[in-house]
């Protein structure tokens, strides 16, 4: 941990109360200098660090500083088990799903001829890619994620289980509905799902899930997934103008949570519960959902209008597909395309 970061920690346990140089100084192990260097970076980065008559510094409220350290310090305190998980952080990327892709084609072979993990295998499986912003952040069908920096948190988690991946669709599922369970247990409000992948809260979206394979080409099988996730935590003007239904969690409930929280929860959630039982996990995404008994449009081919037809959203199996119901009694389970909530709804 940095200097910069040690200060930080110290003066956020310490909310309004004057710290002098010296102890700092002290607690850090570095000059006094240091330490005047380290407030003033932090002060840089936006953190409201008063001086006292007495030398002293205080932080005057919380803040919310983006680092490596913080996020890895965060993930094994709540997730021991991922101690040896790899994880990296970016203050700007063009994408943390592009990066992940390029850092996967460099590292040879994930598995060996029996299935087993390769040391590269080991070292990405449960691995995760952190970033406060992004420049080319992406969307499903190549949609741009308008990600900007300072108010959201936007990652991508590696799963390269041994013997490949056996049934890719789960992960969205699982994903959104380890989203939801942080959101509820940090900032104590019930998160609603839109399927297959965008989580609500009052209506407006927060977060948006995009799943994607790494294949290898050589046997032709799904190597690893890479599962990522765009979370607006505070308001945002450029989001709100980029799209009329965005919301942020904060925005919600005043409540603050650091997003480096955030994102280390986030983060180890996913990973636990693509261990959990599908049964349960489809139950409680089934729970989430608020399209159940709703009049929906159904877009199965994105940007053709004269697919589209209307139905009513009955229930959802346990391959996470959406069930509907036609006006003439029939129905259909979609597991593709993309619903949106008719005007009768």
């Amino acid at each position: 941990m940095t200097t910069k970061e040690m200060v930080f920690e110290i003066l956020s346990q310490n909310i309004n109360i004057p710290l002098s140089g010296e102890k700092l100084a002290e607690k850090c192990g570095v000059s006094r200098a240091a330490i005047w260097k380290a407030v003033t970076s932090l002060r840089e980065k936006g953190c409201k660090i008063e001086g006292t008559t007495n030398g002293g510094y205080v932080l005057k409220e919380p803040a919310d500083i983006f680092s490596l350290e913080i996020i890895y310090k965060l993930l094994i305190e709540k997730y021991p088990e991922l101690k040896n998980s790899k994880v990296e952080a970016f203050s700007q990327i063009d994408s943390t799903n592009t990066y992940a892709k390029k850092i996967l084609s460099q590292c040879g072979n994930l598995r060996n001829p029996d299935g087993t993990l390769t040391d590269a295998g080991k070292m990405y499986h449960k691995s995760l890619i952190v970033a406060e912003s992004q420049t080319n952040g992406r969307g499903r069908l190549g949609r741009a994620f308008v990600s900007p920096a300072k108010t959201g948190i936007y990652l991508s988690v590696i799963y390269a289980p041994e013997n490949g991946i056996n049934n890719p669709a789960k992960f969205t599922v699982f994903s959104a509905v380890a989203v939801c369970r942080v959101i509820e247990r940090l900032f104590k409000i019930q998160p609603k799902i839109k399927w297959i992948n965008d989580i609500f809260i009052n209506q407006k979206k927060v977060c948006g899930i995009l799943t994607e394979g790494f294949t290898n080409f050589e046997n032709g099988t799904i190597e690893s997934a890479i599962i990522g996730i765009g979370i607006n935590i505070k308001d945002n003007e450029e989001i709100f103008l980029a799209y009329k239904n965005a919301g942020s969690i904060e925005g919600s409930n005043n409540t603050h949570i650091s997003r480096c929280k955030v994102a280390a929860e986030v983060a180890g959630e996913v990973i636990k519960i693509l261990d959990e039982k599908p049964d349960d996990v489809i139950r409680e995404y089934k729970e989430k959902s608020f399209l159940i008994g709703k009049k929906l449009i159904i877009h199965p081919i994105i940007g053709d209008e004269k697919s589209e037809y209307e139905a009513k959203a009955i229930d959802i199996d346990k391959n996470a597909s959406l069930i509907v119901e036609l006006a003439d009694g029939s129905k259909r389970i979609l597991s593709s395309g993309e619903v949106s909530l008719h005007s009768d709804s």
